[in-house]
């Protein structure tokens, strides 16, 4: 019995989506894994409160253009209920490189126990930030 050939490019193309799924969910887990010993280490983190931690540089455009802005919101519409800590991934390589932030704005969604939940590698909204946050308040 043959396939016809669409059906099999189909079946190929579902396989191969599934398989990239599959192998960001685990990189994902391994990024927050190893971003989870590195909370310690933020002076500006006060244990028992939920944060967003966000890694910048001085010359990245997208921090500046629209996601300080989106954190700017967030924090008005959460108030004292959430932190937002900003780290310069230049001047802190070393902490950058323990949180695998490879490009900026990274930013880190961090539980009241100090567990990074949830990574966003590129611009996020205050909506989708918010979201995140709602599974951890």
């Amino acid at each position: 019995m043959n396939m016809p050939a669409a059906l099999l490019r189909l079946l190929f193309t579902v396989l191969i989506s599934g398989a990239l799924v599959a192998v960001y969910l685990v990189v994902t887990r391994l990024v927050l894994a190893k971003a989870g010993s590195g909370v310690r280490k933020l002076a500006a983190y006060v244990a028992g409160l939920p944060a967003v931690v966000l890694f910048t540089t001085p010359s990245c455009a997208v921090c500046k253009a629209a996601q300080r802005p989106a954190l700017a919101t967030l924090k008005d519409r959460l108030a004292d209920r959430v932190q937002v800590i900003e780290i310069d991934a230049l001047e802190n390589r070393e902490l950058a490189e323990e949180w695998s932030v490879f490009s900026v704005p990274t930013t880190f969604v961090v539980d009241r126990k100090g567990v990074p939940r949830q990574v966003n590698q590129g611009f996020a909204s205050a909506d989708k930030l918010l979201g995140q946050l709602q599974l951890v308040l």
